[in-house]
């Protein structure tokens, strides 16, 4: 088992997967982030009915230490009121490609 993690978080457009993808790779919250533009077809429950949308899915990539801030920054650019933030271990990886996630992030000063 790793300290890194995968993060999956789901937008109500590409431009809003952008500018959360950007804005942590930027603060070095985390290494990389893919966006998948090709909408995804979300079936949920919401308040009570079953609600069915078009989303696009970003795939973040960082370490266990940066999650909170990660959560943090995601919640206040998301548009949704309870986004998607999911958090799945890195079991094992290419050595190189963990290493440079390690090398790209920062955790911040708590």
């Amino acid at each position: 088992m790793t300290d890194k993690i995968v993060v999956l978080v789901t937008c109500g457009s590409a431009r809003e997967a952008r500018r959360i993808g950007r804005a942590l790779v930027e603060q070095r919250l985390v290494a990389c982030a893919n966006v998948i533009q090709v909408p995804v077809q979300s079936i949920y429950r919401w308040k009570g009915k079953i609600e069915s949308a078009r989303e696009c899915l970003v795939v973040l990539k960082t370490s266990r230490k940066c999650f909170t801030a990660v959560q943090r920054t995601i919640r206040r650019l998301h548009s949704y009121d309870v986004p998607e933030i999911i958090a799945l271990p890195i079991a094992a990886g290419s050595r190189d490609y963990l290493s440079w996630i390690s090398e790209s992030v920062r955790a911040p000063n708590k």
